[in-house]
């Protein structure tokens, strides 16, 4: 395991640069490090699925430094917008709903009041349950894309994307923004894709095989054994090992 640490150590340090986000390596931080803003970067995480190129293509498109908007400019402005399971009406709901978030003080209020008492998985379960009341709209694409409150850990997904967005939001580093205080980079749990779960599993670092909430917790775990105060300095590391293929041993 400490050769495993010491190629982690040693990949965490080499990726964490600004050239890891570019149009030949797009991965949708490039979007969010543009505003360096709680919410445009909520909207990167939450459309944070399919192929990276894809992702940061949307993103783009999506002008998101216009400014507030009512809802006949959103409309206009987003216009024949979809993507993948969201419409144009989901993505004009989405919008919509943002500006009611930050309307009643924000992402990061929100966040904590849920946080402070039950971790983690509270303040995302808070937020969530907010966005919800914030907006009676529903569909099928509208609820995939902000996802459900956390009853159970055992019955949990990995929330792959809320727990990105957490990692932008608390981290500080060349990559992670960094843009929110009071909330403790130990108590961050993975963001697992597939990329990740197979590479983890590959260097003995997850045993479980269901990619969900418990295997996301139990890699965390893991990690704290290398570095306790910031495990999830090997995420970026990790996930662009697994993309690209690389097998170290």
């Amino acid at each position: 395991m400490k050769e495993i640490q010491a190629y982690l150590d040693a990949a965490a340090e080499a990726r964490d640069h600004r050239d890891e986000l570019s149009s030949e390596r797009p991965d949708p931080l490039m979007i969010a490090r543009d505003y360096m803003d709680e919410h445009h970067a909520l909207t990167c995480a939450l459309f944070a699925y399919g192929s990276a190129k894809s992702i940061v293509a949307f993103l783009s498109s999506l002008n998101l430094g216009s400014g507030a908007a009512d809802e006949s400019s959103l409309r206009h402005r987003l216009a024949g917008k979809y993507y993948r399971f969201q419409n144009t009406e989901d993505i004009v709901q989405w919008f919509l709903t943002l500006e009611g978030l930050k309307a009643c003080g924000g992402a990061e209020k929100l966040f904590k009041e849920g946080y402070v008492s039950d971790g983690i998985t509270g303040g995302i379960s808070s937020l969530i349950s907010q966005l919800y009341e914030l907006n009676p709209y529903r569909s099928q694409g509208y609820e995939f894309l902000i996802g459900k409150p956390i009853v159970s850990i055992a019955k949990s997904s990995a929330m792959k994307r809320w727990m990105m967005y957490l990692r932008w939001m608390v981290r500080k580093s060349e990559l992670d923004m960094g843009l929110w205080s009071g909330v403790s980079t130990s108590d961050l749990i993975m963001p697992l894709d597939t990329h990740t779960f197979n590479i983890s599993r590959r260097l003995g670092l997850l045993n479980r095989k269901q990619c969900d909430m418990r295997a996301a917790i139990e890699l965390t775990e893991t990690l704290k054994k290398f570095d306790p105060k910031d495990p999830l300095k090997y995420d970026f590391a990790l996930y662009r090992i697994g993309q690209e293929k690389l097998l170290p041993f």
